[in-house]
């Protein structure tokens, strides 16, 4: 039987590519934890995604430590994006006041076989929240950010006062189950 690991392996390209990132943030001393869709994995039935998102306090020493672990490293204002050579995996670490406070409520969660901490299921849900009322991103990023919304609801409904009524009409119907 394949291992998580090598499941992830199977769709990234790459071998332990996750791992290395965690060793390399874990290593910085800078609080971090995972968010969007591989957070949400934590809480519901599991999807696949390429994408791994990660909220950070601080960028100190984050950018030197993740090409030290062989990735490259493209660097924004308030994120950077790491990829390693010959992986599929899509590395977005955010470096933002708005989610600065989630690493500290992070709880830890193992992601393909790999410890990391996630975010707290109530931040998982603001972010998630911020992502699919952003009408600067795509509607097709925005509908799974939704669809990730509505999957949360399903599996923990105590999570439906965090999401004004009227936000989204799949999420209002589930308020009237």
């Amino acid at each position: 039987m394949m291992s998580e690991a090598e499941f992830f392996a199977g769709i990234t390209g790459s071998e332990n590519d996750l791992a290395r990132l965690v060793r390399a943030l874990r290593g910085t001393g800078v609080p971090f934890c995972l968010i969007g869709g591989l957070a949400v994995n934590q809480y519901v039935e599991p999807v696949v995604t390429l994408d791994a998102d990660f909220a950070i306090t601080a960028s100190d020493g984050v950018r030197t430590a993740l090409e030290g672990a062989g990735f490259v490293v493209e660097a924004f204002p308030h994120s950077m994006n790491a990829t390693q050579p010959g992986s599929r995996l899509r590395i977005q670490i955010t470096i933002n006041n708005r989610y600065g406070s989630f690493p500290s409520r992070s709880v830890e969660g193992v992601v393909f076989g790999v410890p990391v901490p996630v975010a707290s299921l109530p931040d998982v849900v603001q972010g998630k929240l911020w992502a699919a009322t952003d009408t600067s991103r795509r509607s097709s990023k925005r509908a799974k950010d939704e669809a990730d919304l509505v999957r949360i609801c399903e599996s923990h409904p105590q999570v439906l006062s965090l999401i004004p009524p009227g936000t989204f009409a799949r999420i209002d119907e589930l308020r009237g189950r």
